[in-house]
């Protein structure tokens, strides 16, 4: 692995992009100093420009390398939860590329919390722009190979395999430009633990509109399989299952079963919050290579635990809540 390694060390300081793993998603990574290399993550994934990328440092220490006046609150979260999956929003250095922040005079950085990708940031020594390794809009990649399916050998020039993500959806955004912090995406650090650490509520910002700065994760439409995504009750899967009869379906859900047919796939999925996010983008990564008519999903709980999944099931289904 060191070999792979000193070989993404080398791509990265000569501009070309690594597929490499965290703990959240795997992240196609650039340079963040090199406005031409973060140009290629653009390119290859067809994300529109200005849409900032998270910078990814090796922890706390980075901070004042890419950020300016840094509230107490930046450093108490960084303190409890860096390395990990928690990304701060921050005002820029100056030095740091309008390519990186889509044009913002903000930042957002995080420290990864995967061994592998740890060490290569320690010894890279900069800071690593790496969105989701995918394209743009489509499910977050949560393996090597999910990241092969999506990208040619000619643009993304190496992959490291860090195995399966542990968390499995994409780090929680606070926002620390204002005079208090804003939750703009929930990820795989609880609100609850957030205020928890800062002694004080968190807004929570749900979408583009209402946020004052652009930022992974806000777009209404994201995270979604090419195939139909349907999501709402039981009983509102119930009867869209009903009114596709004959299609070919997939039916996820965490209780009991809907009524079986001959054409419908059921899968049973936990009915614990991170047993759910481990394995919900590569479930539906797989119902996506079935041929399938649609893909129907019961909503798991609206609780605490659920925050994240049910943001990405919001923005992944192409129909919400009144399926038919």
């Amino acid at each position: 692995m060191t070999s792979n390694l000193d070989q993404a060390l080398a791509l990265l300081k000569a501009g070309e992009l690594v597929g490499i793993p965290t703990e959240t998603v795997y992240g196609l990574a650039a340079d963040a100093a090199q406005p031409l290399a973060v140009a290629k993550i653009f390119a290859a994934k067809g994300r529109p420009n200005d849409h900032p990328v998270i910078v990814h440092i090796a922890g706390k220490a980075q901070l004042g390398d890419w950020a300016i006046d840094i509230p107490d609150d930046a450093w108490k979260l960084a303190d409890a939860f860096w390395p990990g999956p928690l990304t701060l929003i921050l005002k820029k250095q100056p030095h740091v590329s309008y390519a990186v922040t889509g044009g913002q005079d903000s930042v957002g950085l995080r420290a990864p919390k995967h061994p592998l990708t740890h060490e290569l940031l320690q010894r890279f020594g900069g800071g690593i722009a790496a969105p989701s390794a995918n394209q743009f809009g489509h499910v977050s990649p949560t393996t090597a190979q999910h990241v092969r399916d999506e990208f040619s050998t000619e643009s993304v020039s190496l992959i490291l395999d860090g195995g399966a993500c542990d968390v499995g959806v994409e780090s929680t955004i606070i926002s620390l430009i204002g005079p208090q912090p804003v939750l703009l995406r929930p990820g795989g650090v609880a609100r609850e633990a957030i205020e928890a650490v800062l002694g004080h509520s968190v807004e929570h910002v749900q979408n583009a509109s209402s946020a004052s700065i652009r930022t992974s994760g806000l777009l209404d439409s994201h995270y979604a399989p090419r195939t139909t995504l349907l999501t709402g009750s039981q009983s509102q899967m119930a009867a869209a299952a009903i009114a596709r009869a004959g299609q070919k379906l997939a039916i996820l859900h965490t209780e009991a079963a809907l009524p079986q047919d001959g054409t419908a796939m059921h899968i049973l999925m936990p009915d614990n919050a991170d047993e759910y996010a481990q394995i919900i983008y590569a479930t539906l990564r797989d119902l996506d290579t079935q041929g399938l008519d649609a893909i129907l999903l019961v909503l798991p709980p609206d609780e605490p635990d659920w925050l994240a999944i049910h943001d990405r099931l919001s923005r992944a289904a192409h129909q919400k809540t009144r399926a038919v």
